[in-house]
């Protein structure tokens, strides 16, 4: 069966591929497995999908969409599972807006119920030049490769109680300021379910490359497959000799996309340069501080996200938990220089500071001097 697509989805991005596409009705029911579909009906809210660039399209019904299988976990959107089986004809689900499709078992009543998705088939790709023999697609294809350890990079870690928590506003103020400092940095997002938002906002503050799970041929992370994918995206990035790594952990501390198997990797937690924690409330960041405390041993540098909206918030940081909070809204060079600060007291510099070259703010001499 032959196809024109009228939107590719991110998640499909490391096969890179034409809007027309040849289908097979065998489908592998397998995590990543990149099938086509219909949509059907219109919805007025959660209705976009992320395309390979980044840019969001209003989704319509009947509109041919390829995207791939997948899980997802999210509080405050969908909860989905892959299906036991998939076949042309089934209706499934879009369960975010980067193009993942499974099962919806459940969901929060803001986002209200997601598309349906009726199956068409699975994509087919000719890897072989000129053949005839196509191959089911999976987005495994055309991703990172696990290098070995990640041993030769620093890590500012930024995690948080849950999704909406902060996060990215908080990694996008530290990438900002440390490249303002000079710094040649870089960004990942270890966690969550696929969608390019994230990274591409740290692109936009300054981060020179962004890769994140899907980029190692992960859909959805969880506890099986956190901690490998995170030390693949490393040692990618440390190939290119980055200053420093902002690295997110999409949704919380306590969810089910592994990032406890981040936290608890002695190896990647040796990769720490600083560990930020983001809170939606007090309650939150009394909690979450003590939990990462007791469990594995780490002690956060700086607090931040709405739990320090205003002074109520951060005075209770401050004076009841004994840490600095700083709101990256509101304060968004304070809390990066409050980085840079914790990363000069544990000598971490840029490579133009360490090699006496001039930084990227370093006033040159006028002609003449």
């Amino acid at each position: 069966m032959r196809i024109n697509a009228d939107k590719i989805a991110s998640v499909t991005r490391n096969l890179k591929l034409d809007r027309s596409l040849t289908l097979s009705p065998e489908v592998r029911t397998e995590h990543g497995a990149v099938l086509a579909g219909r949509i059907l009906g219109d919805k007025s809210n959660y209705n976009q999908l992320e395309d390979v660039h980044g840019r969001m399209n209003v989704l319509h019904g009947d509109d041919v969409v390829v995207g791939a299988l997948g899980h997802r976990n999210a509080l405050h959107g969908y909860e989905g599972v892959l299906p036991k089986r998939v076949a042309p004809g089934q209706k499934l689900h879009m369960l975010n807006m980067g193009g993942v499709i499974g099962e919806c078992v459940s969901h929060n009543p803001d986002v209200g119920p997601p598309f349906e998705f009726e199956v068409l088939g699975q994509v087919l790709v000719y890897p072989e030049f000129q053949s005839r023999q196509g191959e089911p697609a999976n987005i495994r294809m055309g991703a990172l490769k696990s290098s070995g350890k990640a041993t030769d990079c620093r890590v500012i870690y930024v995690a948080g109680t849950c999704m909406n928590a902060g996060k990215t506003a908080a990694a996008c103020a530290i990438v900002r300021r440390l490249v303002q400092s000079g710094y040649r940095v870089g960004g990942a997002k270890l966690t969550g379910v696929s969608l390019m938002r994230d990274t591409l906002s740290m692109r936009d503050y300054g981060a020179e490359v962004t890769l994140d799970f899907t980029d190692a041929g992960i859909v959805c992370t969880g506890p099986e497959t956190a901690a490998q994918v995170a030390r693949t995206i490393f040692a990618e990035l440390a190939t290119r000799r980055f200053d420093v790594i902002v690295a997110e952990t999409g949704d919380g501390i306590m969810g089910d996309y592994g990032v406890q198997a981040i936290l608890a990797d002695a190896e990647l937690r040796a990769l720490t340069a600083a560990f930020v924690f983001c809170a939606n409330d007090p309650v939150g960041v009394a909690g979450g501080v003590e939990h990462l405390k007791a469990d594995y041993g780490i002690t956060a540098d700086l607090v931040t996200g709405p739990a320090t909206d205003n002074n109520v918030g951060v005075r209770f940081v401050e004076q009841q938990v004994g840490l600095m909070a700083i709101n990256a809204r509101t304060h968004a060079k304070a809390l990066g220089d409050h980085v840079l600060k914790v990363l000069e007291q544990r000598g971490i510099r840029h490579a133009a500071t360490a090699e006496g070259l001039p930084s990227r703010l370093t006033p040159h001499p006028s002609p003449g001097t």
